[in-house]
């Protein structure tokens, strides 16, 4: 009947049988195997628990001067604004073990071991409890902020240029991206589609950076894999913040050119060189 072990002709259960052979095989054996057993089994369980690690990767481009989502990156109402047959891409990282997106001990140790990985300690990333509401929060604000500072630093370097900007008005909006990062490719874009000229030409060309009101680029984090995205999705050039030079030095994917740049004039002026064929003499970074 059901939940009744069958009895052999030695009226003892089968189950019975199996766990006393079980126990005589196992029985002879020495005490490091049943010690090694347990650290194995002890390691397995320390690898899926929750690390205190976070790992980043290299995350997805936008095309500046395209759409995501059905809407325009850079939507400009109220003045005249021309195409551009070239890219303008900013680049992210793609981060586990925020708050909200837990990695095991196993993903980080194996971050560790791959060379397009970067790992960090939580604590160095975001502050120790925050949740995820506010991580999030605070990664959009970054990025309101980051959008802000942009249309007014692209539209003061555009009236530079003799651009009549007045009664702009400026929206940007990318799908699934936050931080400050992104400011400065933002400003580019805005100048670039502000302006007659196609000043990237059918050249790809990556950057990021942040940038303030006045257009002066800042430093910025996970560098080395924002470049390897960047050759992933087919930029030949770079542009990076002088700050960040000591982490792009020796550090450039080959068919990458990078570009030291401090303020968006730079950017501007290396973005102009390059679609005419002249970028060969752009400043980039070096060690020391």
């Amino acid at each position: 009947m059901g939940g009744m072990s069958a009895l052999n002709s030695n009226g003892t259960t089968k189950r019975g049988g199996m766990f006393r052979r079980l126990a005589a095989r196992y029985s002879s054996r020495p005490l490091g195997f049943f010690t090694g057993l347990l650290a194995v089994m002890l390691g397995i369980v320390i690898l899926v628990l929750p690390s205190p690690y976070v790992v980043e990767t290299p995350g997805p481009t936008q095309n500046v001067l395209g759409a995501s989502g059905g809407r325009k990156v850079i939507d400009v109402q109220g003045v005249k604004t021309y195409d551009d047959t070239g890219r303008l891409l900013l680049v992210t990282v793609n981060a586990a073990g925020v708050p909200g997106y837990p990695v095991s001990n196993a993903e980080a140790l194996w971050g560790w071991a791959d060379p397009h990985m970067l790992v960090m300690p939580q604590e160095a990333v975001f502050p120790p409890g925050q949740t995820s509401e506010a991580y999030e929060q605070e990664s959009k604000h970054e990025m309101t902020s980051s959008q802000g500072a942009a249309i007014t630093a692209g539209l003061d370097y555009a009236a530079k240029l003799g651009v009549d900007v007045d009664g702009a008005h400026v929206t940007m909006h990318v799908d699934d991206i936050g931080g400050p990062s992104a400011g400065m490719m933002y400003a580019l874009g805005l100048v670039d589609m502000l302006t007659p000229r196609h000043e990237a030409a059918k050249v790809t060309i990556a950057g990021t950076g942040t940038i303030d009101d006045e257009g002066k680029v800042g430093e910025i984090g996970g560098i080395g894999l924002k470049m390897l995205g960047a050759k992933r999705d087919g930029a030949t050039w770079f542009l990076a913040p002088s700050a960040n030079c000591a982490d792009v030095a020796g550090h450039v994917p080959e068919g990458l050119r990078d570009v030291k740049v401090s303020t968006l004039g730079d950017a501007y002026r290396a973005l102009v060189a390059i679609g005419e064929g002249k970028g060969a003499d752009l400043p980039h970074c070096t060690a020391g």
